[in-house]
């Protein structure tokens, strides 16, 4: 941010310079001693060139400068009465001073501002032998705008900090999220059977279980403890490539021939690579889900409908169905794999998850994708 400022800066110093060569020109029958009044001239646009280039480097920018910046302003106004004489109107650098206060305002923020205005506003009242009505107003414009600046620079400033920190912050979670995600579409679903089966087949199976179900909670203890805030959908770059969502979703059916079916439409639903991804990691949580808590030959259907401007998956199985309040109990426990592998995808996508569930009557999970900008209309005409 304080080098774009800077920057900036340089452009205001080039009109400053110009506006003061032009009026020195125009009004050069005004000094008193001619030549002077040139040379000091050509020393203020021989610093304004090298302040330019010193500026635009920020290992450059040490008090050293900042104060050489404001001593030759101050010079400048000082000679003010030796070059145009006793009785002079308008100062010799003019409005070139405020490139050095405005280094001070970016630079110092209001503190600097206020002080470089103090010492430029003094020296301009000290050298006059009357202060006139227009005198005053500009010392009054220094004293003011100075510091204004200088808070509005430290504001943006502390804003753009912000804005950065933010943005690592989210994406750091995000990250986080997605680990989560696959953490526990591998290897918590593994332990979990691990722990469930290791007692059936006795002996060493026990002790096997046994330690399965400890990293278990040790690892959903770790996950919980992870910032699960969520990037939006538009921070991620989507891939360009696409793919056939019928197709991803029948080979998910496919590990399970004879208890899931999967109905699609007759052409092929091509969304980007990634939102396909995304929804048939989705939808394999859920046969998952049914696999683990209703059984592994239990039946389950899929559903997939292209509406045009979205894409709706439904997953349904005829299972006990979950009671009221235990995924809010799951969650709480450590068992993110509604939160963060069902919902938080569909969420990441932009788009909604409907539970339909009553205890006795079996599950459906109904899914809702919106169509990106860049999602492709497949074979709709």
């Amino acid at each position: 941010m304080e080098n774009r400022m800077f920057r900036a800066l340089a452009v205001l110093r080039v009109v400053l310079v110009a506006n003061t060569v032009g009026l020195t020109v125009y009004r050069l029958d005004n000094f008193t001693h001619r030549g002077a009044g040139l040379a000091l001239v050509g020393v203020m646009v021989v610093w304004t060139a090298v302040a330019i280039w010193a500026y635009d480097a920020p290992r450059r920018r040490v008090p050293a400068l900042l104060v050489a910046d404001l001593l030759i302003a101050f010079a400048t106004l000082l000679s003010t009465p030796f070059v145009k004489g006793d009785g002079f109107n308008a100062t010799v650098p003019g409005f070139w001073i405020a490139g050095a206060l405005m280094a001070w305002a970016i630079h110092w923020r209001w503190v600097g501002a206020l002080i470089a205005a103090g010492v430029l506003s003094a020296t301009d009242l000290l050298i006059r032998e009357q202060i006139s009505q227009t005198n005053y107003g500009h010392v009054f414009l220094l004293m003011i705008a100075g510091p204004i600046v200088g808070y509005m620079c430290g504001s943006l400033q502390r804003m753009a900090a912000e804005r950065d920190r933010a943005e690592r912050a989210a994406a750091v979670a995000g990250e986080r999220a997605r680990l989560a995600r696959a953490v526990h579409d591998g290897v918590l679903q593994v332990l979990a059977l691990v722990q469930r089966k290791g007692p059936e087949l006795g002996g060493e199976g026990v002790h096997l279980g046994r330690l399965a179900g400890e990293q278990e909670q040790a690892l959903r203890s770790l996950i919980r403890q992870q910032d699960t805030l969520q990037t939006p959908a538009s921070a991620a770059s989507p891939e360009d490539s696409v793919a056939d969502l019928g197709g991803a979703l029948e080979r998910l059916a496919a590990r399970r021939p004879s208890s899931v079916s999967v109905v699609t439409p007759g052409v092929a639903v091509e969304l980007t690579q990634r939102v396909v991804d995304e929804l048939a990691a989705v939808v394999s949580a859920c046969l998952d889900n049914v696999a683990v808590h209703v059984g592994e030959d239990a039946p389950a259907w899929v559903l997939l409908e292209d509406l045009g401007d979205k894409v709706v998956v439904s997953v349904r199985d005829e299972g006990p169905g979950i009671p009221p309040g235990r995924l809010d109990e799951a969650a709480s426990s450590g068992r993110l794999g509604i939160t963060e592998s069902i919902r938080g995808r569909i969420a990441d996508l932009g788009g909604g998850a409907e539970l339909f569930s009553t205890p006795g009557t079996g599950t459906e999970w109904e899914f809702t994708v919106p169509r990106s900008d860049r999602s492709p209309l497949g074979s709709r005409s």
